[in-house]
This record gives C-alpha cells, structure tokens and sequence, in this order.
C-alpha cells in the first residue's frame, strides 16, 4: 500500500467535532496546527489547536502492545489536542476504527521528536489501551470541553 495523506483523516477528524458541537476553522496556510476548534461552554469560550496523525498500517503489520505516534510535531501548545485516528489493515472504506484526542499532558518528550501511544495493535486492528479509553471517540471529544 503507498503512504496515506493525513489529509482524509483531517478532514474525517474536523467532521466528527463539528457534529459533536464545535467550530472548526482552517489556517490559509497548511503550517503548524492542522486547525483550530472552538465552543462556548457555559460563560466562556473554549478554543484548542488540533494536529491531526493518521495510522494507516499495512496488511504486514504486526501485533504491538503500544501503537500510536511517535515523531515530529510541527507545533506544540499546551491547549492542544493530537488526533490519532486509527485505520484498520487492509481497509475498505477510508473510516477510522478509532480517534484518539489526546491532550497535551500525555504527549511525552522522544528521541524523535514526541511520542504518544494510547492504542494497542493485534490481529490487524487498532484498540484503545485500557488506561487511555477515556481519550477516544466521543468520550474523548467530550473531554475537550475540560479546562483540564
């Protein structure tokens, strides 16, 4: 399979916030953050950067306790939200299993760049960790609105 754009699963990511409640707004120039979202949450408005990374695996991936991103941000804020969505080997339809929405304090310093793995691979699909469940699909968008 030829790498994947992250595009799709920018645009998927930016889908799934919008009908959940939120503003989505592109940058004029594709640098830094992928896009920023936006809600009022009782009296204030609450605004998060959010950089999106697909994992799209080959048939030949193998089973890994720990799966998720570790490389380069292009930019970092402590507001921000990294999207993670997880696609399943040999995928049909280009719908992620999973999204991750992990914020900020889970992303950890690394050799390459930054590492965060809340998901787990095994028979070629992608499944939260147990201590990490709470950061995906709408449980996760709904943490978004936390101060926290």
């Amino acid at each position: 399979m030829a790498k994947q754009s992250d595009y799709c699963a920018e645009l998927y990511v930016a889908g799934k916030l919008a009908d959940a409640g939120w503003n989505v707004y592109f940058p004029h120039r594709d640098r830094g953050f992928d896009f920023i979202i936006s809600k009022r949450v009782g009296d204030s408005v609450v605004i998060r950067p959010v950089q999106v990374k697909g994992k799209f695996p080959t048939d030949a991936k193998t089973n890994k306790t720990t799966y998720g991103h570790v490389g380069r941000l292009s930019e970092v804020h402590p507001g921000m939200v990294l999207a993670i969505a997880f696609f399943d080997a040999g995928y049909s339809e280009p719908v992620p299993s999973h999204i991750a929405f992990m914020p900020y304090a889970q992303l950890r310093r690394h050799k390459r760049g930054w590492r965060c793995q809340p998901a787990a691979f095994k028979n070629s699909k992608s499944m939260p960790r147990r201590e990490y469940k709470r950061f995906f699909d709408n449980e996760g968008i709904g943490l978004l609105e936390s101060s926290e």
